[in-house]
Formats: C-alpha cells, structure tokens, sequence
C-alpha cells in the first residue's frame, strides 16, 4: 500500500478543513479550571480508594475483584491527564501540574516531563515518522508487530522501576549516562527506538526534581518492603493492577490510529484522517477512552481544545459540516471494531521487515 492509498481522502468527499473546524467551535476554546480540578480530586479519590479495598478486601472475594477493575480503570483515567498537561499553557494551571505530578506522575513513575515530547505527534513534520515516538506502523509492519506491542506491557512497570532505583542514581555519577537517560530512556512512547529531538540539559533543576522524586518513592518502597512493612504479596498485586491499566491504554492506543503511514512526512489532514473518533456507547466507551481521548481525530484537528470541550465540539461538527466532509470517515463505533479493523490490514502485509526498514528511513 501506498502512503496516497492509505492517508488520502476517501473518495468524493471533501478534505477536511481546520480552519472551516475552528470557525464553527470558536467559542470552545476557553480551558475550565474547575472542571479539571473536579475530575482529577474525584479520580483520584476513586483510584486510591478503589485500590487500599483491593489491597484489603478478602482474597479472590468478589469485593476484591469489582475493586481491582474499578481501581484499574481510575488509575488509567488519572494518568491520562498526563496528556491534557502538555496541551496547557506552559504558565497555566501550575499548582494542577505540581498537584498531579505528586499524587500521579511521580508514584507512576511518569512524571508529565516524560510526555514533553507529545508535540512532534502533532507536527506535520514528524507524525507518523521515526521520530515520533507514539507512533509504529502497525497497518503496513503486520501484525506480529501488534502481538510484539501487547507483548511488552507486563516488562513496563519493572523497566519503570529499574530506571527509577538503578539508572537515576547511577546518571548522576556519571554525565554520559544522565544524558543517554534523558535521551533514550524519558519519554512515555511506544517506539523502543525513539530517541528526543531535544535533549534537556543533563542538570536541569525540574528534571532533577522529577527524577530525585521517582527515585525517593520507588526506594522508600524497596526499604519498606525489605524491612517487612510492605509484603511481597502486595508489590505483587499492585504489579497486577499497574499492569491491568497499562493494557487498558495500549488497547486504546491501538483503537486511536490506523497506522498507515509507512514513514513519510503527511498533510494535517492526512494526519487526521489516519486518527479515529470512537463514537459508540458513551458511558463504557468513555471508561476506555477517558479524558477526551474518545475523539482523537477531532483532537488531532484542533489540539488546543481542552477535553472538556470536546464532546460538545464533535456534535457540532457533525451537525454542520457537509455530508461528503471527510472528517466523518475518521469515526468509529467502538474499540473492537478499530482493532479488528487493524489487525486485518496488517494481516495484508506481504513483507513486514521491508515496511519497517522503510519507515524507519522516512
């Protein structure tokens, strides 16, 4: 398949228009505070609730069980704000930033520095490319990619770990490590070989902060654990469900793209046109797509629209852009059918190692 093949506009149907977008949903452009504020907190209070009743509650109890699901899908959605906080002013909302980084992104092991290289996924430049990170072309490599990309889920928590209570301390000791760590290693993506465009300074206070910070937690856990306050049994459950909500995200992360392109830079609209909309049953579909993340190909469009916002935004567009816009191509009725979808074209590839040579050459 062919880039034009894959990421161009379906045929008879108008290109998509971010401007003509913008126009309808002007006045959806102001970020709510309060609304962020209110989610988070709540999020949270389920997330830690959820998860001292699943560490609690009688062993294999049905209690245990619902806690474990509940706790797993609230862990997700408070990590996912990770991603609205790299779209955010850089000197807005600070205290929320401060806020999630000590009761999510620190404790995860995943501070939102990590995520600060979001922006080449929405460059035109580099979407779909090497060099972004949260892209692999899964569509054209087949799909022992896809089964390659599942496989990893349960190495990611202990990869976290070794780089939080090993590399960390070590990096500080010695500079070329630091500054390999922050290249190679620091960066919430998909792509084992992504490497940052720029590199932070090796000292960087902030990046200290967040480092010194992981390494704090995962050591106070490793002492309270050798010492017998925390048991085994509990790492091993809390490993369960750190695990249980990393698979959640990377079935999400496969239903958000069609992963086409096989390397070359793409128009925006081809860039949308290779995101999807996930527009079936809202309550379950926003348990699996939370934080806005349902209306991905709208928020590839217009990535200054706030999460909250975006509903709102797509019911709009539906309403008023024209019967032949593309833009409706891009939605899809649920996960299940985007995955299957996938997992089909790639199945048509022919030649996977020659696909991923190419793609990684641009």
């Amino acid at each position: 398949m062919t880039d034009k093949q894959q990421n161009s506009e379906p045929d008879q149907m108008r290109p998509i228009s971010a401007s003509e977008a913008k126009t309808l949903v002007e006045d959806l452009f102001d970020l709510r505070p309060t609304i962020y504020w209110v989610d988070f907190l709540f999020s949270a209070t389920i997330t830690y609730g959820g998860v001292a009743l699943y560490l609690t509650a009688p062993i294999y109890s049905a209690l245990q069980i619902a806690a474990f699901l509940v706790a797993g899908i609230a862990l997700f959605r408070i990590s996912t704000f990770m991603h609205e906080i790299v779209h955010i002013r850089k000197n807005h909302m600070k205290v929320f930033k401060l806020v999630w980084n000590c009761f999510a992104g620190i404790p995860l092991l995943t501070p939102s520095l990590f995520y600060t290289t979001h922006a080449d996924h929405h460059s035109n430049r580099y979407y779909g490319t090497a060099a972004d990170g949260e892209y692999l072309p899964f569509r054209v490599t087949g799909p022992s990619r896809i089964l390659g990309f599942i496989a990893t889920i349960p190495l990611l928590p202990i990869l976290a770990t070794a780089r939080a209570l090993v590399l960390v301390p070590l990096s500080l000791v010695f500079p070329p490590l630091r500054r390999w760590l922050l290249a190679r290693a620091s960066a919430a993506v998909i792509s084992h070989a992504h490497q940052r465009r720029n590199v932070p300074n090796i000292w960087s206070p902030v990046w200290l902060a967040a480092d010194l910070g992981g390494f704090v937690y995962a050591a106070s856990i490793m002492f309270l654990t050798i010492r017998g306050t925390i048991a085994l049994e509990t790492l091993g459950m809390l490993y369960l469900l750190i695990v249980y909500a990393i698979g959640l995200n990377w079935l999400r992360t496969l239903a958000a793209h069609r992963y086409g392109n096989s390397g070359r830079e793409v128009s925006h609209s081809d860039q949308v046109l290779d995101s999807i909309n996930i527009t079936g049953n809202p309550i379950l579909t926003e348990l699996i797509f939370p934080v806005g993340l349902r209306y991905h190909a709208l928020h590839h469009l217009l990535p200054s629209l706030p999460y909250h916002a975006l509903p709102r935004a797509h019911a709009r567009l539906m309403e008023a852009l024209p019967a032949d816009s593309s833009y409706r191509s891009t939605n899809c009725p649920n996960a299940v059918i985007a995955i299957r979808q996938l997992w089909r074209d790639a199945n048509m590839c022919q030649d996977s190692a020659a696909a991923m040579k190419l793609w990684r050459q641009g």
